[in-house]
């Protein structure tokens, strides 16, 4: 058993899928599955439950999976701590934030952090709120960027920035000439929305309710993307965010104002409630602090424990 079986374990119990992990890691099939396989002869069980052609994870192997995870954060923060202590302005930090702030607000805090420390690096990574809260939980990325705030207890989030959301419709659509309009105006529309992990689609369901009722969800995606070209397409309406949308507005599209009040989500930088682990991580969270949070008006505000 290696760190490189492990990592690639804990990938498998993610998917689940053999085929998809593989290609993920650059290896082979016969490959990652011959790792398993000394994984399962190591400790004297099977770690998956074989179904159907597709694996599942069975106790045995979610024990192995909690240590791993735990494990390979040790490793990996033991890394970072020496590369810090070598070379204190050197190092990486790991980031998992919603996809659509990698439109915006990701890469403009890195460009600003980079000007002042260029030796360090970033890995990046766009995910669905719930992830995001899962990857800093379990130690797999060092800070994260998420709305709406985590309802968890061993997270810290701090608002950083609030982002208005607009209505994006087809040219064609009735509306397509106004400049605002109410949500309550496109109950009897379809939309096109993110699915329900997404904090995106929350907060569409929340301005639906407020607005007196459910939306019609003809197409659910997993991407904002993909929503806004869906839209062009003309199949349905939906709700995204403003500078994301205002910055790259696709072809056959219009981007309109909501009136409601609650056409709007903060945005924070949530970290592990613990310290972070390395100097590095550490000092692009103080940039960020002292960037965002003390230049930030309106509802953001201090850290807050879930």
């Amino acid at each position: 058993m290696n760190l490189q079986e492990l990592r690639w374990f804990v990938a498998l119990t993610e998917s689940e899928n053999i085929t998809a992990v593989a290609a993920e890691m650059h290896v082979t099939q016969p490959t990652l599955s011959r790792a398993i396989a000394r994984l399962e002869t190591g400790f004297g069980v099977r770690l998956f439950d074989r179904r159907h052609n597709r694996l599942h994870l069975n106790r045995y192997g979610e024990i192995l999976r909690a240590h791993a995870l735990r494990a390979l954060s040790e490793v990996d923060s033991a890394h970072n701590r020496i590369s810090t202590l070598a070379d204190p302005n050197e190092g990486t930090v790991s980031l998992c934030f919603l996809h659509s702030l990698g439109e915006w607000l990701v890469p403009e805090l890195i460009s600003r952090y980079r000007a002042e420390h260029p030796k360090v690096r970033f890995e990046l990574r766009g995910a669905a709120a719930d992830s995001v809260a899962d990857d800093i939980r379990v130690g797999r990325s060092d800070l994260g960027f998420v709305a709406p705030e985590p309802s968890v207890d061993d997270l810290v989030w701090t608002p950083v920035a609030t982002e208005p959301v607009r209505l994006l419709v087809p040219v064609r659509h009735r509306l397509a000439r106004r400049k605002t309009v109410s949500f309550a105006e496109v109950a009897e529309d379809d939309f096109v929305a993110l699915t329900p992990e997404y904090g995106l689609r929350q907060l569409t369901d929340r301005l639906a309710r407020a607005a007196g009722f459910a939306p019609r969800i003809a197409f659910s995606v997993t991407e904002v993307g993909t929503m806004r070209a869906m839209i062009a397409a003309g199949v349905g309406v939906g709700v995204v965010p403003a500078p994301s949308a205002a910055a790259d507005p696709p072809d056959g599209t219009t981007l309109i104002e909501l009136r409601d009040r609650d056409a709007w989500r903060t945005i924070g930088m949530i970290r592990a409630d613990r310290p972070l682990t390395s100097s590095v991580a550490e000092g692009f969270h103080r940039f960020v602090l002292e960037t965002l949070v003390e230049n930030t008006t309106g509802p953001a505000g201090p850290p807050r424990r879930g």
